[in-house]
C-alpha cells in the first residue's frame, strides 16, 4: 500500500513530538541542580545520559524493525517512552532521574522507526517527498523543543515539563495505533544475525559508506555550530540571556519547512545531486557566519542556509540509502544514522575545542574545512550515481 497525505502528516507530528524528549532536559538543567542541591555540571550529566540511551537504542533495537512487525515495534517503544517519562517527573532522586533519562534516551529512537516505515510504504517517485515531509516534523521537534522546555519549566517547574511529554507520548500511543499501517518484516534470521549484519552492509554497499561519510561531516558541523552560538550570543556585544538565545531556534524552525521541497527535488533527478548543493550550502552558512560575529542578521541568514544545507544533504542521502536494500532498512538507517549522531557529537567537541582556541572564527574556519572535507567525499566518489 501507498501512504496517504494523511498518513505521512501523522508521522511527521508524531517524529517531531518524540524526538523532542531527548532535547527537554537541556534548558532544565540549573531547576534540576537547585531542587536536588548539586552543582550545574552534575546536573548536566542528565543530557549526556539522554544521547547514551539514544545510541544505545539506535544500535540495539532499530535493527529489530527488519526482524519484528514494525508497527508494533512503535507502539511498544511508545509506550516505554511514556513510563520512562513518569519515572523523570517523579523522580525522588537525582539517581533515580538520571536512570530515568537514560531510559528516555533508549525509548526515543521511534523516529528513526517511523522513517523506514514510511520508506517501505512509499511508492519510489515520492519516497524522497515522503522522507522530507517526515524529516521537517523531526527537525522542528529538534529546534523548539528546548524553547518550549524553558517555557515550561520557568512557568511550571521542570517536573511538569516531563508529564507533559509523557502525556504527549501517551496522545502519540493511540494515534498511531488507530493512523498507522501494519508493514510486515522480511529478514528470516536471529538476533545475532542481524546485528552482525551491520557490519556486512558497510562492507558491501558503497553508496551507504558515502552517504554515511558525508552525513558524518556535515551534522559535525551542526554540531559545532549549535553549542558554540550559544557562547557567542551569551557574550559581548550580544549578551543575550537563554529565553532570547531559544528564539533563534524557531529561525531555524522556519528552514526545516523546506525539507518537503528538498526530497521532491531528490524525486525529480538525482538525489545526489541534491547532497552536492547541501554540501556547498553549509559551506556557504559558514562564510556568512564568519562575517557576523556582531550581526544578529546575519547569523538569522546563517542558520536559514545551514538548515536548508543539513536538510539537502541528510533528506537526500537518508533517500538514496532507504533505496538499496529495501529488506534491510531498518539496519541500513541504523548505521547512517548512527554514524551521523557521532558526528553531531564530535562537532560539538571540535566546536568547543575550536572555541577555547580562538573564538568565534575558529569555529567558522574549522567548520569550513569540514565542509571542503564533505566535498571531497563527494568528489572523489562521484561514479556512486544512485
Amino acid at each position: 500500500m501507498n501512504l496517504s497525505k494523511t498518513n505521512v502528516l501523522f508521522m511527521a507530528v508524531c517524529t517531531g513530538l518524540i524526538v523532542a524528549n531527548l532535547y527537554y532536559c537541556q534548558p532544565l538543567i540549573v531547576l534540576i541542580a537547585n531542587e536536588f542541591k548539586i552543582p550545574e555540571a552534575d546536573a548536566g550529566t542528565i543530557t549526556y545520559l539522554t544521547q547514551a540511551g539514544y545510541a544505545i537504542g539506535l544500535f540495539f533495537m532499530v535493527p529489530l524493525g527488519d526482524k519484528i512487525e514494525r508497527k508494533k515495534q512503535i507502539l511498544m517503544t511508545t509506550f516505554a517512552s511514556v513510563i520512562a517519562l513518569l519515572i523523570a517527573a517523579t523522580a525522588k532522586s537525582f539517581l533515580i532521574l538520571q536512570i530515568a533519562s537514560l531510559l528516555i534516551g533508549i525509548t526515543s529512537i521511534v523516529p528513526q522507526l517511523i522513517l523506514p516505515l514510511a520508506a517501505s510504504l512509499s511508492a519510489t517517485e515520492q519516497r524522497g517527498k515522503v522522507v522530507g515531509t517526515i524529516m521537517s516534523g523531526l527537525l522542528v521537534g529538534i529546534l523548539l523543543s528546548r524553547t518550549l522546555s524553558g517555557f515550561i519549566g520557568q512557568v511550571l517547574g521542570w517536573r511538569s515539563m516531563f508529564y507533559i511529554a509523557s502525556g504527549i507520548c501517551l496522545l502519540i500511543f493511540f494515534v498511531i495505533q488507530s493512523k498507522f499501517p501494519v508493514n510486515k518484516p522480511q529478514f528470516q534470521g536471529t538476533y545475532g544475525q542481524l546485528i552482525r549484519s551491520l557490519f556486512t552492509l558497510i562492507k558491501t554497499q558503497p553508496v551507504l559508506r558515502e552517504a554515511t561519510a558525508i552525513n558524518v561531516f556535515s551534522f559535525a558541523q551542526f554540531g559545532a555550530f549549535w553549542t558554540t552560538m550559544v557562547l557567542l550570543l551569551s557574550g559581548e556585544p550580544f549578551s543575550f540571556n537563554s529565553a532570547t538565545i531559544g528564539l533563534f531556534g524557531i529561525v531555524g524552525a522556519s528552514g526545516a519547512l523546506a525539507a518537503p521541497l528538498v526530497g521532491k527535488l531528490g524525486d525529480k533527478g538525482n538525489s545526489r545531486i541534491a547532497v552536492g548543493y547541501g554540501c556547498l550550502l553549509i559551506l556557504i552558512s559558514f562564510l556568512v557566519f564568519y562575517f557576523s560575529i556582531e550581526s544578529v542578521v546575519g547569523i538569522a541568514i546563517g542558520i536559514v542556509f545551514i538548515d536548508i544545507g543539513i536538510q539537502g544533504v541528510h533528506i537526500s542521502n537518508q533517500t538514496r540509502v532507504y533505496s538499496l536494500l529495501p529488506e534491510a532498512r531498518n539496519r541500513l538507517n541504523t548505521v547512517f544514522m548512527s554514524f551521523s549522531f557521532l558526528g553531531t557529537a564530535a562537532g560539538s567537541a571540535y566546536g568547543l575545542l575550536l572555541w577555547k582556541l580562538g573564538g568565534w572564527h575558529a569555529v567558522t574556519i574549522g567548520c569550513m574545512v569540514l565542509s571542503l572535507l564533505s566535498l571531497a567525499v563527494y568528489g572523489l566518489t562521484y561514479k556512486s550515481k544512485k
